[in-house]
């Protein structure tokens, strides 16, 4: 490399590196010198932590220091042309091998291949290309298992994985099995601490889960998702939570299966708002279209399908909405994290949780013990909280709101387990405990209508609570069949419809 070029990129990492990066980076190297040329090492940074900043350093020192060529490694082509790009601004030598590429003739001129893994993998598997005098290989997203494909092509190269969560996609292909050491770099908390991201504001929104099923890669399934998500009552929760917390504000909805992307969209665009659905079936076209809209437009609220948890950087954007429910610590901290980058002047972005997801892990900026995870991922998994325990702790709140529709009522509370014990304690069945309910939430429906029609109305604003206090009710009996809920929720319903019969 020239003194012209060398200057150059002193310059690029004056500029680019942060103190905590170069820190890291220094500890890469170290285990670098330290172990064999054929090493396999682990290393975390939070998403917005700038993994691609560092690995493209990376990169510029290795083959400087080493007359050895590097091969990155993705899973998407956006990735692929977005490290590219930061290479190229640390006058980093590269190509992208895409699908057009079939050969490599020219490959001496070049210091970095960028590459997606199938592409890679059917290239190498034919005899006639070859990737010669490689050292090292970044795989980015390591998390994923599509790479290990890749390692017996590369058994002599020290192999570096990056990742925002040390945690294999696949609960049965632990990442200890393919790398013998991690480091970690700075937790969430501080990077928020020392500026470098925004902080999140969290506001939950209580979901009965209980329906989903766990499908066997350990997460919920998209059909029960899609059977809960796009059912009307979730719909409308979804479009309150949004005009209670986002109104006007740029959105990003994350939903889990293509039916309820495409329900949110009829949803917001029925209610008037500036909408768009994608999903991975767009074509790349569409895909570029609909995300400069997003770009460019302060109040869009875009759904999406899993498409945008990796590779996709918008800092503009200022609330992310979880409309589903995830068992992958990895995806939680993916959605919240493409609100997380600093944008301007502001230092906060909003979550809006419609899936227990903070219940569930703990808030998005507490610390984890990636360590403990990486070495006993199988511990964590089976911890999990399960979403019946974690739904009996649900304390409902009616938003504030509802409660000036109810302000002529003196009180808005019914405490469902000790109205149990008290009915127990009399003698009396069960059920009591239900009409009971029933009759407080008659009297409330009363007092704050002119006529039976405004009582009638005054009943959809009750469905979270009856849901609620029907829950605790079959907690206290025992009884947690769908069927059985289904049904109370129905009968709860009715019952109070025709409680109104001539009170007006």
């Amino acid at each position: 490399m020239s003194l012209e070029n060398e200057t150059i990129s002193q310059n690029v990492q004056e500029k680019s590196l942060y103190d905590y990066q170069t820190r890291d980076l220094n500890r890469i190297f170290e285990v670098m010198q330290e172990e064999s040329n054929d090493f396999n090492l682990l290393y975390q940074l939070p998403t917005g932590g700038g993994k691609t900043v560092i690995f493209s350093e990376i990169v510029r020192r290795y083959a400087a220091q080493h007359q050895k060529k590097v091969v990155i490694l993705t899973h998407r082509i956006e990735l692929c042309k977005q490290t590219s790009n930061v290479l190229s601004g640390f006058n980093v030598k590269n190509k992208v091998i895409n699908s057009k590429v079939k050969t490599l003739p020219d490959q001496d001129e070049y210091e970095c291949f960028v590459a997606m893994v199938e592409t890679l993998n059917n290239r190498l598997s034919d005899n006639e290309f070859e990737l010669k005098n490689v050292g090292l290989v970044i795989i980015d997203e390591a998390h994923y298992n599509s790479f290990r494909k890749l390692f017996k092509f590369f058994e002599n190269c020290f192999i570096l994985g990056v990742t925002a969560t040390p945690l294999s996609s696949n609960i049965k292909l632990p990442m200890k099995d393919n790398y013998k050491k991690l480091i970690v770099g700075d937790d969430i908390a501080t990077l928020i601490k020392n500026g470098f991201l925004a902080q999140a504001e969290v506001t939950n929104y209580d979901v009965g889960l209980t329906s989903l099923k766990i499908g066997i890669n350990g997460d919920y399934t998209v059909k029960s998702s899609e059977a809960l998500y796009t059912n009307s009552l979730m719909q409308s929760k979804l479009l309150v939570a949004y005009e209670e917390m986002a109104k006007g504000k740029k959105t990003l909805i994350f939903n889990n299966g293509i039916s309820t992307s495409k329900e949110v969209y009829h949803t917001f665009k029925k209610a008037g708002y500036n909408v768009r659905h994608l999903d991975n079936t767009a074509a790349k076209q569409e895909r570029k279209e609909i995300l400069k809209w997003f770009k460019h437009t302060p109040d869009a609220v875009l759904s999406s399908v899993s498409i945008l948890t990796t590779g996709f950087d918008e800092p503009s954007v200022e609330t992310i909405i979880l409309n589903r429910a995830t068992r992958s610590l990895t995806l939680y901290f993916q959605m919240i994290g493409r609100g997380s980058r600093i944008f301007e002047d502001r230092k906060t972005f909003q979550v809006i949780d419609l899936g227990n997801n903070e219940a569930r892990f703990g808030p998005w900026d507490q610390p984890v013990d990636w360590q403990h995870i990486f070495k006993h991922p199988d511990y964590y998994l089976e911890n999990i909280i399960d979403d019946d325990l974690l739904e009996r702790d649900f304390v409902y709140k009616m938003p504030e709101r509802l409660k000036v529709k109810f302000k002529k009522s003196y009180d808005l509370n019914f405490d469902v387990k000790a109205e149990y014990k008290k009915v127990m304690n009399e003698g009396k069945k069960s059920f009591t405990v239900i009409e009971r309910s029933i009759a407080q939430h008659s009297q409330m429906c009363i007092e704050n209508s002119e006529d039976v029609y405004d009582a009638r109305e005054l009943i959809k604003e009750l469905q979270d609570e009856i849901a609620f206090r029907i829950k605790q009710y079959c907690y206290c009996i025992m009884n947690s069949t769908q069927n059985y809920k289904d049904w109370l929720f129905d009968e709860y319903n009715r019952k109070l419809r025709i409680s109104f019969n001539g009170k007006f």
